[in-house]
């Protein structure tokens, strides 16, 4: 007879599939990762982050995202994108276009391509 080894729940919780559903405001793939395996190995999961997000857990619970860029554009974009004073000014913008004080730009005849 022999004896079979019961797997404690610790290494059955090691064994759970990585998700990987899409964030909607970014259409990216997340990867889920703990803490402790992202400390022992931050340079693949930089890698890894210019093409997912990696939400870094801590004890199971979502700690923090670790977003890469795959250029300086990138870079750029994002923190564009994240400037208070930028959005500030496109949300003027766009309450002015909405209450009709926009200006219209138009494309002169000499301006247009040939």
């Amino acid at each position: 007879m022999t004896s079979r080894m019961k797997r404690s729940k610790s290494s059955q919780s090691s064994r759970k599939p990585k998700r990987r559903a899409g964030l909607p405001s970014t259409g990216r793939p997340v990867r889920q990762a703990a803490l402790a395996e992202v400390k022992d190995d931050l340079s693949r999961f930089l890698r890894l982050a210019e093409s997912e997000e990696i939400l870094i857990t801590r004890h199971g619970k979502p700690a923090g995202v670790l977003i890469g860029f795959e250029s300086e554009d990138d870079w750029f974009v994002y923190r564009l994108e994240h400037h208070p004073e930028f959005l500030r000014r496109i949300a003027e913008a766009r309450e002015a276009l909405r209450s009709g004080r926009g200006v219209r730009l138009e494309v002169l005849p000499s301006q247009r391509a040939v």
